[in-house]
Formats: C-alpha cells, sequence, structure tokens
C-alpha cells in the first residue's frame, strides 16, 4: 500500500517511516485483526440488545390480552455490511396461546433474558480484551 506524501499534513497523518503507513492506513486495514473483530462483536451486541428489548417488550405484555410473542431473528452473517440492528421484531410461532388470545411464556421469557444477558456479557469481555491487548501493544511500541 503505497501512501502520498503530503508535506502540509499534521505529524498525526504523515507517514510512518519504519512501515510507511499512516496511522489511520494502518489501523484501518482490512487485514486487521480488532477492526474486523470489532465491528461483527459491535453488530452482535446491537443484534443481542434489540433483542432484549424486545424480550422485555413481552414480559410487560405477559398480561395483556391478544398480546403475540415476538423476536428478533439472528442474521446469518454479522460481519455483513447490509446488517440492519433495527430489523423489524417477528411473531414468535409455534407457541401455545391462552383463552385471551395471549401466548407469553414468563418462564420462556426469563430463560430468553438469562441467555440474551449472558451472551451480551461475554461478547462485551471479548472486546474488552482485544482492547486491553491493544493498548498493550501501544505501550510496549513507546518503551522501545
Amino acid at each position: 500500500m503505497a501512501i502520498r506524501q503530503n508535506p502540509g499534513a499534521p505529524p498525526s497523518r504523515r507517514p510512518n517511516a519504519i512501515n510507511n503507513l499512516t496511522w489511520r492506513d494502518a489501523c484501518t486495514n482490512p487485514g486487521m485483526f480488532l477492526d474486523q473483530t470489532g465491528l461483527e462483536l459491535g453488530h452482535y451486541l446491537s443484534y443481542l440488545s434489540q433483542r432484549q428489548q424486545v424480550i422485555s417488550s413481552n414480559i410487560a405484555n405477559a398480561d395483556t390480552p391478544g398480546y403475540l410473542t415476538k423476536d428478533v431473528e439472528m442474521p446469518d452473517n454479522f460481519s455483513s455490511v447490509l446488517f440492519d440492528a433495527t430489523s423489524a421484531a417477528v411473531e414468535t410461532p409455534d407457541l401455545p396461546t391462552r383463552n385471551d388470545g395471549n401466548n407469553v411464556s414468563l418462564d420462556r421469557e426469563a430463560r430468553l433474558l438469562a441467555d440474551t444477558t449472558l451472551k451480551f456479557n461475554l461478547a462485551t469481555q471479548l472486546i474488552r480484551t482485544d482492547l486491553k491487548n491493544l493498548r498493550s501493544a501501544i505501550e510496549e511500541g513507546r518503551t522501545s
């Protein structure tokens, strides 16, 4: 990857003499592990956040006559540029319906909420670990 010389650029945008890349070019390189993983985990966290909102809505409407349980479908590929975390919630099929037309099961929703929270915490921890490793690499580069 060739970098164009720009003598008027601020020091933070000038090429690094070691690898002839600007800091921004090096950090936004598509092959960089943190960038790709961080993007996918960010999309996954958005999905989990939306799912948690839908589950909370289901729990809030557990006694509403005629309310049908909703869920958010998991996308096949979180790294897709077209991934949209604001996709619509869909009704969950094949759940038993009570006499009032409501099919929310508090036991099922509590289990899904706990599962979603666990996955959210795990993904957050993975991002935290990646950032900690990046910080460590930066600090080692300063001392050498």
